[in-house]
C-alpha cells in the first residue's frame, strides 16, 4: 500500500519497528511515508477519534479502533457489501473505480524471487 499523501511505496521491511505509521482516511485506512510525517501537522487531514480526538487509528475487520483510548467504532452499515464488492478472484478485473498501482505484480515477483530463491528443488 502506498503512502496516500506523495504515493511513496515501502520498500522490503527490515526487521524490528517501520517507521510508517497508519491512519484512517475517509473510513478506509492508509500509511503515511516518514517523509510525509517530517512535514508539518502530517495528521491534520486525517479521521480523528470520536472520544479522544487522536488520529492514531487503524482500521480492521471493518472496526476502526483508537490506538490511545482503545475506542472501537463498529462497522458502517453496507460497508460488508463495498468490501465484497472490491474482492476479486485471481484473473477478473478489478472492481469499477479501483486502479492497480502501474508494475506492483512485478515487484511482488521479485521480492518472491528474493525470499524463495531460484531453482529451489521441487518436491
Amino acid at each position: 500500500m502506498p503512502c496516500y499523501r506523495c504515493g511513496a511505496r515501502q520498500v522490503d521491511p527490515v526487521r524490528g519497528h517501520s517507521p510508517w505509521r497508519r491512519g484512517v482516511k475517509g473510513d478506509e485506512q492508509v500509511l503515511v511515508c516518514p517523509g510525509c510525517q517530517a512535514s508539518v501537522d502530517w495528521t491534520a487531514d486525517l479521521d480523528k477519534c470520536r472520544k479522544c480526538g487522536s488520529a492514531h487509528l487503524v482500521r480492521r475487520l471493518g472496526e476502526v479502533e483508537c490506538r490511545d483510548c482503545g475506542t472501537t467504532v463498529p462497522p458502517a452499515e453496507g460497508g460488508l457489501t463495498k468490501v465484497a464488492g472490491l474482492l476479486r478472484a485471481p484473473g477478473l478485473s478489478a472492481a469499477p473505480g479501483v486502479s492497480r498501482a502501474p508494475g506492483l505484480s512485478e515487484e511482488v515477483a521479485q521480492a518472491l524471487e528474493r525470499v524463495l530463491g531460484r531453482g529451489a528443488p521441487s518436491r
